[in-house]
């Protein structure tokens, strides 16, 4: 593929075919008693879901680093957002 095209409408589709797959796998973790981790696995597939809109339909692969760094960034302080408040009542 040259370089500046966008991906063809075969990736599209297979991303989209991957999105539905994971809501399908979040239907069906859901109905599945885990204990405490039914929370880290909803997490894990929404993100892997979040990364895929990312990379293809937001078109993050083909960024720059300033690019990549004003959408990491704010997904660290997520992540140190939900860690505090995993621990928080995880330990009480």
């Amino acid at each position: 593929m040259e370089k500046g095209r966008g991906a063809g409408y075969g990736v599209y589709v297979a991303v989209f075919a991957a999105l539905l797959v994971l809501t399908g796998a979040t239907v069906g973790v859901s109905y599945i008693d885990l204990g405490i981790w039914n929370v880290a696995a909803a997490l894990l597939i929404a993100s892997v879901k979040a990364t895929l809109v990312a990379l293809f339909f937001m078109h993050l692969r083909h960024e720059g680093r300033l690019v990549w760094t004003f959408a990491l960034v704010p997904i660290l302080f997520l992540a140190l957002i939900i860690g505090g408040t995993l621990s928080d009542t995880l330990f009480r």
